[in-house]
């Protein structure tokens, strides 16, 4: 009989698991990809942008002239033209030696002679070139590409993006399906590119079977990190390359373990979609951002509603909600579904700390945008 899987006498703390995990990972290449595809991947290098507009341009319909010309202009004292005016419609390009648009009911077209009724000042009506996009403009490197961002890539004529997109393996060990949707759904949210495999049991033999196919960035396994005996996660990644931790001093949590299968760092998240959120959130996502080169993740700062209380020897993780402009904590270190749904962000108590005071100001990382 195979004998369960122990834990480490002692647990290892986040940090020290993290810096194990991300120490020799680097960005992965850049890669161009379509304005839809590169969306919620991470920029990297794009050559300057062209002006936009590339000249100045009506910013309305109406009639183009030159400001100086029409000095003096008002309905008590018209200003003839000698020649028909120049009407131009929104987004036409204003011809040469003009600078301004004046609308219909400026202009007298009714007599036998038009007439300018009132002054203009240079740029009046006019969208300036560039003044969209400024020449020489560069696409943020390292940011999460939005929606906005394909309007501007677009306005400057690009079809494609050079992005960094990190290539994802989970193998989801049988009993988990929930928690792996959660955790590639995630991956996905972060600008990965993922593909799932569900092992065709739970021994070490079928996962290690669902591991020699890893050609990828980063593995993650859902499921079997625990130490009972149908917990074999662990032991086919020590088959199939290293484990160099497991039992992670973060509740909830504690069971992930990360190691390397040559140099491809893996992370074993536990079944449980708390569980696995907590070090999906504190271990792979970090991970994820250093191979796509995604600069450091915003926190917001906010002050706590209330007393949280922490085990020393733990890093626990706090979902909270915004109300009232400071953080109300919803749950601490087992989180609900509910909770899970509800929270607004989150955040980590450390190890060292017994938690955080009632109107203390912490640092808490965005769930929704």
């Amino acid at each position: 009989m195979t004998s369960p899987q122990r834990l480490p006498i002692s647990l290892t703390p986040l940090d020290a698991a993290l810096d194990v995990l991300l120490n020799g990972v680097d960005p992965v290449g850049p890669v161009e990809l379509t304005l839809q595809e590169a969306l919620g991947c991470i920029a990297a290098g794009m050559p300057p942008l062209q002006a936009y507009p590339p000249r100045d341009t009506a910013a309305a319909d109406g009639y183009v002239f030159c400001a100086r010309d029409l000095v003096g202009a008002s309905s008590y004292s018209p200003l003839p033209l000698a020649a028909p005016p120049v009407w131009v419609e929104a987004g036409d390009a204003i011809p040469e030696a003009c600078d301004c648009v004046l609308d219909s009911d400026s202009v007298d077209v009714s007599g036998p002679l038009p007439q300018v009724l009132a002054e203009a000042i240079p740029g009046q009506g006019v969208r300036r070139a560039g003044s969209d996009i400024a020449a020489g403009s560069l696409v943020a490197i390292g940011r999460r590409v939005l929606p906005r961002d394909l309007l501007v890539a677009r306005a400057a004529g690009l079809a494609r993006l050079k992005v960094r997109r990190p290539r994802l393996r989970i193998v989801n060990v049988p009993g988990g399906n929930m928690t792996a949707d959660l955790i590639a759904d995630s991956a996905h949210a972060a600008g990965a590119e993922t593909t799932s495999f569900t092992a065709a049991g739970r021994d070490a033999g079928s996962i290690g079977a669902a591991l020699e196919d890893s050609a990828c960035d980063l593995l993650l396994i859902v499921g079997g990190s625990g130490v009972g005996r149908a917990d074999a996660a662990v032991t086919a990644l020590a088959a199939r390359g290293e484990v160099l931790v497991h039992g992670i001093a973060l509740q909830p949590g504690r069971t992930s373990a990360v190691g390397r299968i040559g140099n491809m760092p893996a992370v074993v998240l536990p079944g449980a979609p708390d569980q696995a959120l907590a070090a999906w959130w504190t271990l792979a996502l970090p991970a994820v951002d250093q191979l796509a080169g995604r600069g450091v993740r915003q926190t917001f700062n906010l002050p706590m509603m209330r007393k949280i209380a922490s085990c020393v020897g733990l890093a626990e993780i706090v979902l909270v909600e915004r109300k009232q402009d400071m953080w109300i904590p919803l749950a601490v270190g087992e989180l609900s579904l509910e909770a899970i749904a509800r929270a607004e962000a989150w955040l980590v108590v450390p190890g060292g700390s017994e938690g955080f005071a009632a109107g203390a100001p912490v640092a808490a990382y965005m769930l929704r945008e």
